[in-house]
C-alpha cells in the first residue's frame, strides 16, 4: 500500500512529481539532471532525494541506469495524491462524439467508443457491452451414434454454434428432428430462455404431439445453453498494434505478455467488472493487479449505464503502466457518459 503523501516534505514531493511525469512523458529513466533546471537545487542534492525516495519504495532504478523510473506504488501515490486531472481536449471530445453518435447499431457504436479510445491514447481500448442472450433462428440435430447427436444452434445475428447432446438411449433421432421442426415452425424469433418455457409449456398443456422425453431433453439443453450465454462476456478490444509503440524494441518481453494476456477475455471481463461500482474512473496499476502484473500494464475504467441508470457496461483502455493517467483518465471518464447518453 502507498504511503500518504503526506508523509513526503514538500521538497520530495515535488522532486518526485517532476520525475514521474518525465517519465510519462518520455518513457525513459529520469536522471537528476533531467529535471535539475526545473527546480532551484543542485544536481547532487536532488540525487539525495532522489536516493531517499527510493529507499521508501517509490523510484527504482532498472538495470545499471543511473536514472530513476517510478515503481508501481510510486504510481499509484502520484495519481491519487499529486496528478491533477484535466478537463477531456475539445478536439478529442468531438473525436470520441463523433464515433459514437453515429446513426448505427449499438453493438457498432460500443466498438466505435474502443476504436476511439485506443487512438486517441495510443494504447487498447477496451468495451465490456451488455450481455444480450442469443436469438434462436434454427435448430437442428445430427444423430453421431445411439447415444450421442450434434446439436447445431443458428442464431438470429447469424452465429452457429454446436454442442454433443447426450441421449438416454431410449430418444430416437426421427423424435429429435420432430422437437427441432416445432421449434423452428414455432420458437424461431425468441431467445434460448423464452424457446425453453414456451416448449416445457407446449408439452405440459399437451398442445404438440412431440415426444415429451425428446422434447425435455432439447428444454434441458437449452436451459443450459441460455446459461452459458448469460455469463459469457461481451468484450470488444481494439487496437492491439497500439502497443508495439517506439518502445515496444526495448521491452519486447512485456509486450508479448501483454498482448498474449489481452488474449484472455474471461479474465479481462473480471476485472472490468470490478469497475461496475466505482462512482468513476477505477485504476488498475500494473502489480495491484494480478492479471497484468507480469507485463506491468495498467487498465483505466469507468462504468456507463442504461436508460434506468444501471451500469450495463464498462469502458476502458489498457497500457503501459507509463500512461499519460492525466490526460487518458478524463478522456475514459467522458466516453463513459458520452455511452450512458447513447444508452438513455
Amino acid at each position: 500500500m502507498a504511503q500518504p503523501i503526506s508523509e513526503l516534505t514538500d521538497r520530495m514531493r515535488e522532486i518526485f512529481g517532476l520525475v514521474v511525469e518525465s517519465y510519462l512523458e518520455r518513457g525513459i529513466p529520469v536522471g537528476s539532471k533531467a529535471i535539475a533546471g526545473s527546480i532551484s537545487l543542485s544536481p547532487a542534492s536532488i540525487r539525495g532525494v532522489m536516493q531517499e525516495l527510493e529507499e521508501r519504495g517509490l523510484l527504482t532504478h532498472p538495470h545499471t541506469s543511473a536514472g530513476r523510473v517510478p515503481t508501481d506504488t510510486g504510481l499509484r501515490l502520484f495519481v491519487d495524491g499529486i496528478m491533477q486531472a484535466a478537463a477531456p481536449d475539445p478536439r478529442e471530445r468531438r473525436e470520441i462524439e463523433r464515433q459514437i453518435a453515429r446513426d448505427q447499431p449499438i453493438e457498432d457504436a460500443l466498438a466505435a467508443a474502443s476504436a476511439a479510445l485506443s487512438g486517441l491514447s495510443q494504447a487498447a481500448g477496451v468495451v465490456l457491452a451488455p450481455k444480450r442472450e442469443l436469438v434462436l433462428r434454427q435448430l437442428s440435430f445430427v444423430p453421431l451414434n445411439e447415444r450421442r447427436a450434434l446439436a447445431v444452434l443458428v442464431g438470429a445475428d447469424g452465429s452457429v454454434e454446436n454442442r454433443i447432446v447426450s441421449l438416454d438411449g431410449e430418444t430416437t433421432a426421427h423424435a429429435l428432428t420432430e422437437v427441432a421442426n416445432f421449434i423452428n415452425a414455432r420458437l424461431a424469433g425468441l431467445t434460448l430462455a423464452e424457446a425453453e418455457a414456451r416448449l416445457r409449456a407446449e408439452v405440459r398443456e399437451r398442445k404438440e404431439l412431440v415426444d415429451a422425453a425428446a422434447a425435455e431433453l432439447v428444454a434441458s439443453g437449452l436451459a443450459a445453453w441460455s446459461h452459458d450465454h448469460a455469463r459469457r462476456p461481451v468484450l470488444i478490444v481494439r487496437g492491439h498494434a497500439n502497443l508495439l509503440d517506439a518502445t515496444a524494441a526495448d521491452d519486447l518481453e512485456r509486450v508479448r505478455s501483454l498482448l498474449d494476456e489481452l488474449e484472455e477475455a474471461q479474465e479481462i471481463a473480471r476485472l472490468l467488472e470490478s469497475a461496475h461500482d466505482a462512482p468513476g474512473c477505477r485504476i488498475f496499476i500494473g502489480s495491484e493487479n494480478r492479471m497484468f502484473a507480469l507485463s506491468g500494464s495498467s487498465v483505466i475504467a469507468a462504468p456507463y449505464r442504461g436508460s434506468q441508470g444501471e451500469v450495463v457496461g464498462v469502458v476502458g483502455v489498457i497500457g503501459p503502466t507509463r500512461l499519460n493517467y492525466a490526460r487518458v483518465v478524463p478522456m475514459v471518464d467522458f466516453t463513459a457518459k458520452a455511452l450512458t447518453r447513447l444508452m438513455a
